[in-house]
């Protein structure tokens, strides 16, 4: 009786975590998702060319690579609390104050630093982390597969605000009201802030996080990992940031451009819960191989079928089932690797190649479209990556090191 209390009385938090987590996640991704869709009058508004706004964006993908495992670190041994308010708050003024700026460096710093490095800080190797430490192990893979879903949400949910705002009051209040809408996840700082994990820790000494993440990059299946989500932050980068531009390249509305974004958001929700569920029934590697598999298949496809609206919603819909899946498997095994005590750093540095991939599909994308007036090299290439993606996944090894304090 008293063990079924305490799961009664459990669950409630549990569900109240994963409201926290998950509502940051889709606030903060959510804003920095829908950004694409302001590229075009962006572009309008300053002439600076497609080129230097998407260097803005490129760099935006590499420094919220760059913040997460130095946050990750911090939340390790302070908790999550403190770094999540703050990275809050620079999401939201830095998407505030991108319209006021009209140089390349001006746009570099809104969204590249402040945006970017707010949503780093208030990203996925933090929640992550932190559902992991504030969830039963046996909870943990589904829970992943729902913060995860938040952000989904959050690109389903704003996408379509983003495009009506700017029909209603033009892109730059628009992008002005989406920045004071991130500040609706204050309160899950609160509410998150919790014990960090090694304090948290009982009966054996704690690893320390520069010895974990010595261990952690001479490991090939760490590094295999993170070379996989290097090719995912790529692929979802270029997507997140290009496809409105190509779909108008197909000569479609612009109403599909935002739509389009919204079923990556919307489809990924599905795919985020159900490869949650699949990680506690299957190994987690060859999930991810099937994943970066399907992604090669649905762009081969995508190029060689006609490009009308309901193609181009069908390719987001597949699209979003493998978008950010990738998450809560990769998040799996480097909690399975290494345990749950430095998971928000170590997971903080599979981010960081996740986004070092992300800059270069933005950037790539831009530089090429400029070229070429097309993306189709850097579909090739996607193609190309996806493939060597299935295949490196394949020898990682699934089991627990022992990691001992130094």
């Amino acid at each position: 009786m008293d063990t079924r209390n305490n799961l009664l009385n459990k669950y409630p938090a549990i569900w109240l975590v994963l409201l926290g987590t998950a509502g940051t996640f889709a606030l903060t991704m959510g804003a920095r998702q829908s950004m694409g869709l302001f590229l075009s009058p962006m572009n309008t508004a300053t002439g600076l060319g497609v080129g230097n706004i998407s260097l803005a964006f490129a760099f935006g993908q590499l420094w919220w690579g760059l913040t997460q495992p130095f946050a990750g670190a911090f939340a390790d041994k302070m908790g999550a609390g403190r770094v999540l308010c703050v990275g809050i708050i620079l999401v939201a003024v830095g998407t505030f104050i991108t319209p006021l700026m009209t140089t390349t460096a001006g746009l570099i710093f809104a969204i590249g630093m402040l945006a970017a490095g707010g949503a780093g800080m208030a990203g996925p190797a933090v929640l992550m982390a932190t559902a992991t430490r504030m969830i039963p192990a046996e909870k943990r893979g589904i829970a992943t597969g729902i913060v995860n879903a938040g952000g989904s949400f959050g690109q389903f949910l704003m996408a379509p605000i983003a495009i009506t705002l700017m029909g209603l009051y033009g892109w730059n209040n628009a992008m002005q009201i989406m920045g004071v809408l991130v500040l609706l996840a204050l309160p899950a700082a609160y509410l998150l802030r919790g014990k960090p994990v090694q304090a948290a820790s009982t009966g054996q000494a704690p690893v320390s996080t520069s010895k974990a993440i010595s261990i952690a990059l001479k490991n090939p299946s760490y590094l295999m990992l993170a070379a996989g989500f290097f090719v995912c932050g790529f692929h979802v980068a270029f997507l997140a940031t290009h496809l409105p531009g190509v779909i108008s390249l197909c000569g479609l509305p612009a109403e599909f451009g935002g739509w389009a974004l919204a079923m990556l958001g919307l489809f990924n929700i599905i795919g985020s819960i159900s490869m949650g569920w699949a990680v506690g029934k299957w190994r987690m590697k060859s999930l991810l191989s099937l994943l970066y598999a399907t992604r090669a298949l649905a762009v081969i496809l995508f190029l060689l079928a006609p490009k009308t609206g309901a193609v181009v919603l069908v390719f987001a819909a597949v699209m979003g089932l493998t978008f950010l899946s990738t998450v809560p498997p990769t998040a799996g095994l480097v909690a399975k690797l290494f345990g749950p005590a430095n998971m928000a750093s170590l997971f903080g540095i599979v981010m960081l190649t996740h986004q070092l991939g992300g800059f270069l599909g933005v950037w790539l994308g831009g530089k090429v479209l400029e070229a070429n007036g097309n993306f189709n090299l850097l579909w090739y290439i996607d193609i190309a990556l996806a493939v060597t993606a299935a295949l490196v996944h394949l020898p990682i090894q699934e089991k627990q090191l022992q990691l001992q304090a130094a």
